[in-house]
């Protein structure tokens, strides 16, 4: 196969591009390569669980961090990214959130027609098997399965009763007509296994003829004459090797990669490009500009019933009867998400929808990055604000395709997210403090009482927040210089090469991007096939 060209090759098998090289080999006449990185999967990734002892592990993580900054104490921030078939989707905290309505509408005002939420609700439906019922909003019989998380006891039901005593609307789903609530998590878990795309989209097709699967292939630059993008270099092996293709490039390879993968090919800003010795192929301002995350506020509180923690529970012989509450029930904590409870709120009740969102956890963690539990009974509860302004950057630091790019996410610098966040911290310790949870939490351990003012506050956020593993927006799509893409996802300029991943969201979305990255990589392919119509 390798000796013929391709019709189409996707860069990267992760959210978007494993769902995408699903929906263009359905159409046997058209050959479909599809380069990933890593490899083909790791043992522990079918485990849900494993998005917290994958997050540091060479082998499925690039394992990427930040430039230090001064808003947030000169730290490197870590920067998890999948390496893996189904990319971050196979080492994520299996959090399923399409956003809210504005997200998209608000694409759409900033001029990119066929992205409202109109546009967008049929593929979120045709790309999800709901299994808790479908309705006028969700849907059945997609590829992707989505179910509530199972965890169950006194801790949740206190936290429903928190949000009756605060006034907050039960709202059985959060992907429905309304966001706003203390929520029981959608996961992309299905009886107690990971729903990456490697596994939804590539494991039932893995043996159509027209789809080459090639892993452990970096791709290191674009094949360009003059205008137009023919193909691919990738490494493989210690080999380089040329693909070309007859019909389109599309790069998946997300936020961090995709911006990257431009400069080393020459297009992106003069200036980036020429202070690493890289001839100017196309230029276009906005590659590696607009990055966006969620910053992620922690707290930790103790709590007074040890059996309502995992901190407890994973003690002694404890480990050995959650792998039995897993085999046997696919429940424990081997079972979690992320989160097994959200909550999607306001900071301030003239907001027309939530601002920010909350992940709470049964259990709380010394080290974020290690994993590793505290040794007493605990609880965590995070915040971030759903629609950050504070703007970045990705952009090389080598011509080298090995080397990491420098990641700049000058969190915190815009006004409104520190307000925002600061409303958030404050709201978790208005859901702590009500009656509810004085039954079950004891005092709040991390960052403590002490810490009260806004400046208090905003000191420990800078010391200790991470990003909640978000990154958009780096080949942002629509108008003006610093479109990347437009909204076709075709990059402007330039013939045969478009990006459908989470670098070309405008904004963010309102929540978790796993979601809104598939349905990237599906409503990709319709404008493919609409543009390569076939008898």
């Amino acid at each position: 196969m390798a000796a013929e060209p391709y019709d189409f090759i996707i860069v990267g098998a992760g959210s978007a591009g494993a769902a995408l090289a699903n929906r263009l080999s359905e159409n046997p006449r058209w050959r479909v390569l599809l380069l990933e990185a890593g490899a083909r999967t790791h043992p522990y990734s079918r485990i849900p669980v494993s998005f917290g002892l994958l997050i540091d592990h060479a082998t499925a993580n690039w394992r990427y961090s930040s430039e230090p900054e001064e808003h947030t104490a000169n730290r490197r921030i870590p920067v998890p990214r999948g390496r893996l078939l189904g990319g971050s989707s196979s080492i994520n905290g299996l959090v399923f959130v399409r956003g809210q309505p504005l997200d998209y509408n608000t694409w759409r005002q900033m001029g990119n027609p066929g992205w409202s939420f109109q546009d967008v609700l049929p593929v979120f439906q045709r790309l999800e098997h709901y299994e808790h019922g479908a309705d006028e909003l969700r849907s059945q019989g997609g590829p992707l399965r989505v179910s509530e998380a199972t965890d169950e006891g006194p801790l949740y039901d206190a936290l429903r009763s928190a949000a009756s005593e605060l006034g907050f609307a039960h709202n059985p789903d959060y992907n429905g007509a309304s966001q706003e609530g203390i929520v029981r998590t959608q996961t992309t878990i299905s009886r107690g296994v990971r729903q990456s795309t490697a596994r939804c989209y590539l494991q039932p097709i893995r043996n159509r003829r027209n789809l080459h699967i090639e892993t452990r292939a970096h791709s290191e630059r674009l094949l360009l004459e003059g205008t137009r993008c023919t193909g691919v270099v990738y490494r493989q092996d210690g080999i380089e090797i040329e693909a070309t293709c007859t019909r389109e490039v599309i790069v998946c390879a997300g936020a961090v990669a995709t911006p990257q993968l431009l400069e080393l090919s020459g297009i992106g800003r003069p200036d980036v490009l020429s202070e690493h010795g890289i001839e100017v192929r196309h230029e276009i301002a906005g590659v590696g500009e607009n990055l966006r995350d969620h910053i992620n506020a922690r707290t930790q509180f103790h709590m007074k019933r040890s059996e309502l923690s995992y901190n407890q529970r994973m003690k002694g012989i404890g480990p050995a009867i959650q792998v039995m509450e897993y085999l046997i029930r696919q429940r424990g904590f081997l079972s979690l998400p992320s989160a097994p409870m959200l909550a999607f709120l306001k900071t301030r009740p003239q907001m027309e929808t939530p601002d920010v969102q909350m992940h709470i956890v049964p259990y709380a963690v010394k080290n974020p990055k290690k994993r590793q539990l505290h040794d007493f009974p605990a609880m965590t509860v995070s915040v971030y604000q759903l629609r950050p302004e504070s703007l970045g950057s990705i952009h090389i630091k080598s011509p080298d395709p090995r080397d990491h790019p420098a990641i700049r996410f000058n969190f915190l610098t815009d006004p409104i997210d520190r307000d925002t966040i600061l409303g958030g911290f404050r709201l978790i310790r208005r859901i702590m403090d009500t009656e509810a949870m004085k039954s079950v939490r004891g005092d709040e351990y991390s960052p403590g009482t002490d810490v009260q003012s806004d400046d208090e506050i905003l000191d420990y956020i800078r010391s200790t927040a991470e990003t909640a593993y978000h990154p958009i927006g780096t080949c942002r799509m629509g108008p003006g210089p610093l479109g990347v893409v437009d909204e076709r996802l075709r990059v402007r300029g330039l013939d045969g090469l478009r990006i459908a991943d989470a670098s070309i969201m405008p904004t963010m979305v309102s929540g978790n991007t796993n979601g809104a990255c598939i349905m990237i990589g599906e409503k990709a392919s319709d404008m493919i096939r609409e543009d390569h119509p076939t008898p």
